[in-house]
């Protein structure tokens, strides 16, 4: 009968850490490496839960995420963590916590409603030299025993490759902004300077045309017309220059409505998850902006007094629904003379392989839904 050989296992545990963390770190941005390590954690030891915090800087979480708890449980649990009692003992004081029952610990606050039983803890930080990247919470194997030596002794190896994994795509993200900002202001710049410019030049021209009385009636519709034209771009640049825009979806749309002049006759429901998307900063960053571009839409168009924006996400599909009752249009009828905006919108979803559906009824109002597979992220 064969005996394994403790080093040979020793080997074997470390390249199954190993190969865990590099799936990680090829994720598309940091919600989906930390959610891939955060897995790798309850995989590696066989635990029942895990989750993976990383700290704001300021006592708080900036990141907090799950595994082994479905969605559907997660909205059902009262508030997220705020980082105190044994969260906070382990992320302030940067040490193990190894537990048959953490409900007998001093430090131990409690468990929200909602929140699943446990009752075994095994907590190590995340820490490469003297800097703090995140913290490992698992509870209660799936085979009843408490957690081991040995599972500490995992968890920790992989608390070290984990460091490594989540610099790198916090890194990658920042350099991703850098670039994202440069781009923003060059855009910015050239619409300032040359669109704006001549727009206010024609704007001028008109008036004074207007006032000469060298012009017919039609001045008037004219001049409405170019005057909402200079203040979309305006807005346009505002929103390219934001550097503050939130990438949590629900403060995303909740920042994109208060930067629009909604009609006190409009009424707006926004439905979005108080979460990180889980799609890529340039698929989010088009989002935000076909939002933008339905809204002002139905604002200037539709003559609505309802208008609801709905956005979803799982683990396949991430979906944007606009809807409105307002006058509505016969799609039909266009017979492929669309306008610029609603090309814009259907380029955007292309570019991302996204998919547009438009339902408009006349008198009733009109439904327009946008989804991009997370599969296709770039």
């Amino acid at each position: 009968m064969a005996v394994n050989n403790p080093t040979d296992t020793l080997l074997e545990q470390l390249r199954t850490i190993a190969a865990l963390v590099i799936g990680a770190a090829e994720a598309d941005n940091l919600p989906q490496t930390l959610q891939h390590i955060a897995d790798a954690s309850r995989q590696l030891i066989g635990a029942r839960y895990a989750a993976l915090g990383i700290p704001d800087g300021a006592g708080g979480m900036a990141h907090f995420i799950v595994s082994g708890i479905s969605p559907e449980q997660v909205h059902g649990i009262d508030h997220p963590p705020i980082g105190r009692g044994l969260l906070g003992l382990i992320m302030n004081e940067r040490r193990v916590i190894r537990m048959e029952d953490l409900h007998k610990h001093p430090k131990a606050a409690g468990f929200p409603n909602g929140h699943p039983s446990m009752t075994s803890l095994l907590g190590v930080p995340i820490v490469l030299g003297k800097q703090l990247y995140g913290m490992f919470y698992l509870t209660d194997r799936i085979d009843g025993n408490p957690f081991a030596e040995e599972d500490q002794w995992l968890i920790e190896a992989l608390a070290g490759y984990a460091a490594l994994a989540i610099s790198s795509s916090q890194l990658h993200e920042q350099q991703h902004q850098i670039t994202l900002l440069n781009e923003r202001t060059r855009i910015g710049m050239e619409l300032h300077d040359g669109v704006i410019q001549s727009l206010y030049a024609v704007g001028m021209h008109l008036d004074v045309a207007r006032r000469t009385g060298s012009l017919e009636n039609e001045v008037e519709p004219v001049m409405e017309k170019l005057n909402h034209v200079i203040e979309d771009i305006r807005r346009y640049i505002m929103q390219l220059n934001d550097k503050g825009r939130p990438t949590n979806i629900e403060k995303c749309v909740q920042h994109m409505i208060a930067g629009l002049a909604i009609p006190s006759e409009l009424a707006v429901t926004v439905e979005a998850p108080d979460d990180y998307p889980l799609v890529s900063p340039p698929v989010f960053e088009s989002v935000c902006l076909m939002i933008n571009e339905m809204v002002s839409n139905v604002i200037r168009h539709a003559q609505a007094t309802q208008l609801s924006i709905r956005v979803e996400q799982d683990r396949d599909l991430f979906s944007v629904q606009v809807s409105d009752n307002g006058k509505g249009f016969d799609y039909a009828a266009l017979n492929g003379h669309r306008g610029l905006g609603l090309k814009n919108l259907e380029r955007r979803a292309e570019l991302y392989q996204g998919h547009l559906e438009m339902a408009s009824v006349v008198g009733r109002g009109t439904t327009i839904t946008i989804t991009f597979p997370l599969q296709a992220r770039r």
